[in-house]
């Protein structure tokens, strides 16, 4: 069995496709659950909504509790990584991440950033020794997990090679963390021109619709592959 952990981040309840101001990046998220689950109803989906249940931002304590080995630990500090605990072990049970994640001024809603926050662990995602010769950091994630990130975004031209994609740092800003920890196969598409209501938005959201589509396909026949090894 395959499980798939689902994120979204958007600010806006409801699908696009569905609800007049809806979220574009929660109806294409939808739409990735949709087919998974229609080729592979046995796999497992843990859905976690950071949009509307967004996690406790870093503190100097959550840190403090952090950088202390769990052993030497006091209760207040286990109170303090109780939710971060439970989103570590979220990813880590995880074999696909599904994430919705809209442009908000260039970058990821900041309720996202505070997800990246809080599993960005030492000692449970990463490894890190100041000892060590070389880089004193590594990965800790290492059992081929994939990431997924469907975005959308208001003007066009954010993609790779595009008039604006100096100004992205959504995919970036995913994308680099998690490969941090060690999860490298990465793919995403997004719907663009969301400002513009006209044509080009409905060709946008059909083609993003199509990439996820497809972005589901192989990565089911991917953990297929990998059940019937």
């Amino acid at each position: 069995m395959t499980r798939i952990l689902h994120i979204d981040s958007s600010a806006r309840p409801g699908r696009s496709d569905q609800k007049q101001h809806g979220s574009h990046s929660r109806r294409l998220t939808a739409k990735f659950i949709e087919h998974w689950r229609a080729l592979r109803p046995g796999d497992e989906v843990i859905y976690r909504d950071v949009g509307a249940n967004p996690p406790a931002p870093v503190t100097g304590d959550w840190v403090h509790a952090a950088f202390t080995k769990p052993d030497d630990r006091e209760d207040w500090m286990h109170d303090v990584l109780r939710e971060s605990d439970l989103l570590v072990d979220e990813l880590l049970s995880a074999d696909v991440i599904v994430t919705g994640v809209p442009m908000y001024n260039f970058g990821m809603p900041a309720q996202m950033k505070a997800w990246v926050d809080n599993i960005v662990r030492v000692g449970k995602t990463f490894g890190f020794d100041r000892s060590r010769e070389g880089v004193p950091y590594w990965p800790m994630v290492t059992d081929g997990k994939s990431i997924v990130v469907l975005s959308s975004r208001g003007d066009y031209g954010y993609d790779a090679g595009g008039r604006v994609a100096h100004l992205n740092f959504v995919e970036g800003g995913l994308f680099t963390p998690l490969e941090y920890l060690g999860i490298t196969d990465q793919h995403g598409t997004a719907i663009e021109y969301d400002e513009f209501g006209d044509d080009r938005t409905q060709q946008s959201i059909a083609l993003a619709e199509a990439e996820t589509i497809a972005i589901a396909e192989k990565l089911i026949q991917k953990h297929t592959t990998k059940s019937a090894a």
